[in-house]
């Protein structure tokens, strides 16, 4: 391929100044992952982020399951639209995967229909008597990761190398749908050459696993999960990928949705319990990370700071063999002081240091 076609896979992605929209599923399952992605940005590589509080959902979770109206997306993305506005921002950075491909629809639709903006800006001004500009850029927080790649490896303490053997950890990803594949040409590859989350794993040292069912979907599909008759559709989803990776048996698994992140997590619990097996050899999982709970990691930041006993599947595995120093008991801790630790699973082993 030609340096020529290849320019054509890639995204402009802005270098400071975001107004940052957080994500409903990231904020209520992964919020260390979430307050990491923000101190990365601030705190390590000093960058502008702002944040409004009274910033909404997206509402994108509703739409996708016909219960929010088009038009009443539209106008709440309008709102949201005018908050950054009037903050003076012109770079919108979204968490969220499903509101990052709302956002982007909602853009191309104004784009095609101009006069769906114009309706929304009335919809806007009459409910609450605000103005919007569309953003200049938008990017997804993994875009901003992978953007900033180098810089985080230069300030890393640890690799996803193995220090004890100098041998590269096994990762495969999983790029949410609505990343890669409504807009490609709003995602770092496209749908053809997704590189948002490879790309970070080789940049960092590890080697990408590709598995035959990479691309395919992770089990949420909204209505096959949130209604619970339909919920086996979302199960046996995650089971295709499970089983079509164990085979090449990777370290972790490396996403970029909080979606995708929770069904590949917690539906590896859930299949342990129902078949009374796990997808690795050892009994304990594969651990299932977000680009930025890897790249807190990566800085040294504690995994318990990061969140990351939020997960269903245990991460030492992981973080033993990156050389992570950590408390273990710690693991357990509520506001600084020790707690009852939660009931085990049957089948799931908790490592014990």
């Amino acid at each position: 391929m030609s340096s020529f076609n290849w320019k054509s896979y890639q995204k402009e992605i802005p270098d400071d100044h975001f107004f940052y929209v957080r994500s409903c599923i990231r904020q209520t399952f992964y919020p260390g992952s979430e307050a990491a992605f923000l101190h990365i940005l601030r705190q390590v590589l000093h960058k502008d982020v702002f944040e409004d509080k009274r910033h909404t959902t997206c509402t994108g979770i509703g739409y996708h399951s016909d219960i929010v109206p088009l038009e009443t997306l539209m106008t709440v993305v309008g709102r949201q639209f005018a908050l950054m506005t009037e903050a003076g921002y012109k770079h919108l950075l979204v968490s969220c995967v499903t509101s990052f491909g709302i956002y982007l629809e909602i853009l191309d639709m104004w784009k095609h229909f101009p006069e769906k903006l114009a309706e929304t800006r009335l919809a806007l001004w009459k409910t609450t008597r605000r103005e919007f500009e569309v953003p200049l850029l938008v990017a997804h927080t993994s875009d901003v990761i992978f953007h900033f790649k180098e810089q985080i490896l230069e300030k890393s303490v640890v690799q996803l190398v193995d220090p004890s053997t100098g041998i590269a950890l096994r990762g495969v990803e999983h790029v949410g749908c609505h990343y890669a594949k409504i807009f490609p040409q709003d995602g770092i590859g496209g749908a053809e050459f997704p590189k948002v989350l490879s790309g970070l794993i080789e940049a960092w040292g590890g080697a990408v696993v590709d598995y035959p069912e990479r691309r395919h979907c992770c089990g949420f599909g909204f209505r096959n999960y949130l209604i619970k008759a339909n919920r086996g559709y979302s199960v046996s989803n995650s089971k295709i990928k499970f089983e079509s990776m164990a085979i090449y048996e990777p370290d972790f698994i490396l996403t970029n949705c909080p979606g995708c992140n929770m069904f590949l997590d917690r539906w590896q619990y859930a299949l342990s319990e129902i078949e009374g097996k796990t997808y690795d050899k050892t009994g304990v999982g594969i651990p299932v990370l977000s680009a930025c709970e890897l790249a807190g990691l990566m800085l040294g930041m504690d995994p318990w700071t990061l969140g990351l006993q939020m997960h269903q599947v245990q991460v030492e595995s992981l973080l033993d063999k990156m050389g992570v120093k950590y408390a273990h008991m710690e693991k357990y801790y509520l506001a600084g002081k020790p707690t009852v630790g939660p009931e085990r699973p049957s089948v799931l082993l908790v490592q014990e240091n």
